[in-house]
């Protein structure tokens, strides 16, 4: 077995705000696996790192993506603990090798077309305009529930943005999540968490920055809104820091990103430590293209989660991959044994 990669910018069609800046590009890599008596036949997948997310990113992500090329090639094995999206990259190829180099990675009832995953509506950061406009065209495509991203205007109008929703749909017609990504600070976060609550928003993700767990647990146990964990995660690698996580914190939910989290089977761990410990959860995906949606979407369409995921569809990008997944409504569906045309990598600069 083989293996090679190929670096790839992703470019957003409009401006995606964060609380932590403006992204215009977004950088992923993909891995193919394949046998050497046959490179024409290959299983793709996406190590969909994340700069400013990723604990592996920086200068060593390729050494470590070389160190990965020569041991496959040797037949050897390859510590990918601390490095999630490149073992998520991998995860998928091996799968979409696997099975015959098709469009599949994990075959379910989804991938048969007879069943498809709900999803919250992401509603980007922008001005109080533009953000409205977003909502009201989230609201209009069908969506029943609602991801805000929070931080990139004043609180006043985030909160009369939220007011605003609620005056016209409850919180049976709407739900509405909101996701600060650390933005708040122990000074703001509790009376914002009341005010959110008050106004019956279903949770609100990593109110504060990642990496105070005493000042989380506080806010987890006397916050009126329920909190969810997502950067939190992100470099637990072993099974012992995962429960500390868990037990330390205690959140009502966690956020689990594969390319963030230890790929599915990092994942698959923090799935089964929350569900012992009564903590809901749900999948969000790490802007991955389709490629890497594709085959998330098959993995989490196999977990079994009524909630609503967090999956992104695909239209984000001006340069993506056609793949067998699409967007009805809410609803994030598959083609029936739609394949993965593996000609659309051809032309990408694969090292090996």
């Amino acid at each position: 077995m083989r293996l090679a990669y190929a670096p790839y910018r992703l470019c957003f069609k409009e401006p995606a705000g964060t609380s932590r800046g403006v992204m215009r590009l977004k950088q992923t890599c993909f891995i193919k696996v394949f046998d050497e008596a046959d490179p024409s036949r290959f299983g793709i997948g996406e190590a969909a790192v994340f700069e400013g997310l990723s604990a592996e990113a920086g200068r060593g992500y390729e050494l470590k993506l070389i160190e990965l090329l020569a041991n496959m090639a040797l037949g050897r094995s390859t510590d990918l603990s601390r490095h999630s999206s490149i073992q998520y990259g991998l995860e998928q190829a091996l799968l979409n090798f696997s099975s015959g180099c098709s469009g599949l990675y994990f075959p379910s009832s989804f991938t048969e077309g007879k069943t498809d995953i709900v999803i919250n509506g992401l509603v980007w950061m922008g001005d109080f305009d533009t953000m409205m406009k977003r909502i009201d065209s989230k609201v209009a495509e069908g969506f029943s529930c609602i991801k805000l991203k929070v931080g990139a205007i004043d609180w006043h109008s985030e909160l009369e943005m939220v007011k605003s929703i609620r005056s016209q749909f409850s919180e049976s017609q709407l739900q509405i999540r909101v996701d600060a990504n650390g933005g708040f600070n122990m000074d703001n976060a509790l009376p914002r968490l009341k005010a959110l609550a008050d106004l019956g928003v279903h949770s609100i993700e990593q109110p504060i920055p990642a990496g105070y767990p005493e000042l989380m647990r506080f806010l987890c146990e006397v916050s009126p809104l329920p909190i969810a964990l997502d950067e939190e995660l992100i470099g637990r690698c072993s099974t012992e820091e995962k429960i500390a996580v868990l037990d330390s914190i205690a959140p009502a939910f966690i956020i689990l990103k594969p390319a963030l989290c230890g790929g599915f089977s990092g994942a698959q761990e923090w799935i089964k430590l929350a569900s012992e410990r009564n903590i809901g959860w749900w999948v969000t995906s790490a802007l991955e293209s389709n490629v890497g949606l594709s085959a998330l979407a098959q993995w989490t369409a196999t977990l079994g989660n009524p909630m609503p995921q967090g999956l992104g569809t695909g239209q984000l990008f001006t340069n993506n991959f056609e793949a067998p997944v699409f967007l009805n409504g809410e609803h994030l569906c598959c083609i029936a044994g739609a394949p993965l045309d593996h000609t659309q990598f051809d032309s990408l600069q694969w090292r090996q």
